[in-house]
């Protein structure tokens, strides 16, 4: 299995608009110097989501929604399709309220959520909630990443502390760390089905 393991991954991770949104770059860093294992790493983000991080620093290829839309003939590839074929596997850190809502509806109206749409479900897609407290205790929000679970995605579990906003309770996006090992994880799973 560990030879496996240093042919290239390739990690897909999604941004939606929360204000966790500014870890994003730790998360690239992180996954990229992933010891042991070979890991290409690119980043599709909401307009929202952009909103919070520099997505020319990155250092990694960043798209955005007018991305989608340079298709011009019927030969010409569409992005969301291209990134779900891509992807080994897609994390998306932070997921906020407004689109956990959307992907448990089935909207797809950005590039994120018609890459989530188009999600080949053998394929391991991990979400990471990043909310207010009252918005992750709405009871709106449970039945939806119920939905989300139903499908076989993969929570990785908001956490309590003092948010941004300055209201304390659930609701904050797993630790950086956390969410890179839930990856690895998932990285490694999908080599033993292999």
């Amino acid at each position: 299995m560990a030879a496996s393991l240093k042919k290239k991954k390739n990690v897909l991770i999604g941004v939606t608009g929360s204000v966790a949104a500014i870890k994003v770059p730790l998360i690239v860093q992180e996954l990229q110097k992933s010891e042991g294992m070979n890991v290409e790493v690119r980043v599709v983000t909401t307009e929202r989501g952009a909103h919070f991080f520099k997505p020319e620093e990155l250092q990694v290829q960043v798209y955005r929604d007018q991305d989608e839309w340079q298709w011009q003939k019927r030969e010409d590839p569409v992005l969301h399709i291209e990134l779900r074929r891509w992807a080994d596997v897609f994390v998306i850190a932070p997921l906020d309220a407004n689109t956990l809502a959307k992907m448990a509806a089935g909207l797809c109206d950005n590039l994120l959520t018609c890459v989530v749409r188009c999600w080949d479900l053998t394929k391991p897609l991990l979400f990471c909630p990043a909310m207010n407290t009252h918005m992750w205790n709405h009871p709106l929000t449970q039945r939806h990443i119920d939905v989300l679970k139903g499908f076989g995605y993969i929570e990785v579990p908001c956490v309590e502390k003092t948010l941004v906003c300055g209201d304390s309770g659930l609701g904050a996006m797993a630790e950086v760390s956390t969410i890179v090992a839930a990856v690895h994880k998932s990285l490694r799973d999908v080599d033993t089905l292999l």
